[in-house]
């Protein structure tokens, strides 16, 4: 990287680069609340309430972190056309 050169931020992510991290997060989601409400007929329900609430909890940093991941590898620094600098 040359500081006498412009650069240009550009982001290349779109809506298919993160279709498939939603599609299984929702899936999750379904999922522990299917298992809450399998649950929410037995004696205690309390136990519905705490395990959908443990995966939740549990499956959103690793949804965070893939989007994170995926959107700084999709951010690009390119030098500009023009080659104007900071004067």
């Amino acid at each position: 990287m040359d500081p006498s050169k412009g650069y240009n931020l550009r982001c290349t992510l779109t809506f298919g680069d993160i279709y498939g991290q939603i599609l299984i997060w929702m899936l999750v989601i379904f999922a522990s609340l299917a298992a809450g409400m399998a649950l929410m007929g037995a004696s205690k329900p309390i136990f519905a309430l705490v395990g959908v609430g443990v995966i939740l909890v549990l499956s959103l940093p690793f949804l965070l972190f893939a989007f994170t991941t995926t959107l700084l590898n999709h951010i690009a620094l390119e030098p500009s056309a023009s080659g104007g600098g900071p004067s």
